[in-house]
């Protein structure tokens, strides 16, 4: 699927994501070590904020929720009316340089073919300042594929393993990277990485 399908499918199953996962869990929970280590009033950006309540919802008020759904976005400012909701792309962010203190990318990035994921975590390097903090999911396996019947539609998923996805951070300027594993929306356990950008100089993609 190209970026334009994936958008229509998120906006086609975007209400049912929504009413079916659960607002809480472990892995919101996770949100909470994140912060612990921010500094006060803290820039935090959500990539892939869906509609909000898993964790745009619990990131400090004005938090920045980004996502390719209109649809998604538009049930997020009912579930979150406080933050600031942007319509645009992972791996092309409209935002300056060194603008956020965190990210968080959860059941996101795999969204996107995996050819790209060094530049989607490339442009979470640039968007974040030195010492700033990520926290994403990551895949287990090597996939690429086009899930029919999920939500009610179909849904595109990509990721290149969990060993070249460490990899690829590390090439992005996240010298320190920690994982734990924790509840997803739907129930299930995944695997998240907590990474540390140590930005001495500008970091090259790593190939995919």
């Amino acid at each position: 699927m190209d970026r334009n399908a994936v958008r229509r499918a998120w906006d086609e199953v975007a209400e049912t994501y929504a009413a079916r996962r659960d607002p809480d869990g472990s892995d919101a929970a996770l949100i909470d070590d994140l912060l612990a280590d921010l500094p006060p009033d803290p820039a935090v950006l959500d990539v892939g904020c869906g509609d909000g309540a898993r964790t745009l919802a619990n990131l400090p008020p004005g938090s920045v929720g980004l996502d390719v759904s209109r649809r998604g976005l538009d049930l997020a400012s009912e579930t979150v009316p406080n933050a600031r909701l942007v319509h645009g792309e992972m791996s092309a962010l409209p935002f300056a340089a060194d603008r956020f203190d965190a990210i968080t990318a959860y059941h996101a990035v795999f969204h996107v073919e995996r050819e790209r994921h060094p530049a989607v975590y490339a442009e979470f390097a640039r968007v974040l300042r030195p010492g700033g903090r990520l926290l994403t999911t990551l895949p287990g396996g090597r996939f690429e594929t086009v899930r029919r019947g999920w939500m009610g539609g179909r849904m595109f998923f990509s990721a290149p393993g969990r060993e070249r996805t460490l990899d690829q951070l590390r090439a992005a300027g996240f010298a320190t990277v920690e994982t734990m594993t924790a509840t997803d929306p739907l129930g299930s356990s995944t695997e998240f990485a907590l990474a540390t950008l140590d930005r001495a100089a500008d970091a090259e993609p790593s190939d995919p």
